[in-house]
């Protein structure tokens, strides 16, 4: 059965440094869709990560690239599979290099705590209770 898949196209200051801080949180880089201009960031079967320089970024679009660390440009959320995995996450995010944002959300069915990475994108990384969204 075909599964449809993302792929986030991040622009990037310094690609190596960006693959590193991606493989500390635990993601594998496909080095089939990689080179020195981009980097396949695998973080499920159905989502990829594209990290790209910002020249070759550019080479995708003809709008002025942000830098997201002044503007926003999308908010990126994953799923966590307890309370625990989000900590867990966000924990080896800022022992990376990124930062938190934000305070945690607790709302009992739902857990929710987000951080920046190197280049200022935002993920937020939420949990919530199978027997809620189950309904």
């Amino acid at each position: 059965m075909y599964q449809q898949m993302i792929f986030v196209n991040l622009a990037v200051d310094d690609l190596e440094a960006s693959k590193k801080f991606f493989t500390e949180l635990g993601y594998s880089i496909n080095a089939q869709f990689s080179d020195e201009t981009a980097a396949s960031v695998v973080i499920s079967d159905t989502i990829v990560a594209m990290l790209l320089t910002r020249q070759k970024y550019a080479q995708f679009t003809k709008k002025e690239i942000v830098d997201a660390t002044k503007s926003s440009e999308v908010l990126l959320a994953l799923s966590a599979e307890s309370r625990e995995k989000v900590d867990k996450l966000v924990e080896k995010a800022v022992a990376a290099g990124g930062s938190v944002v934000g305070e945690t959300q607790d709302h009992g069915f739902m857990y929710g705590r987000a951080f920046d990475d190197l280049d200022g994108h935002t993920w937020e990384v939420i949990w919530m209770d199978p027997a809620v969204v189950q309904g």
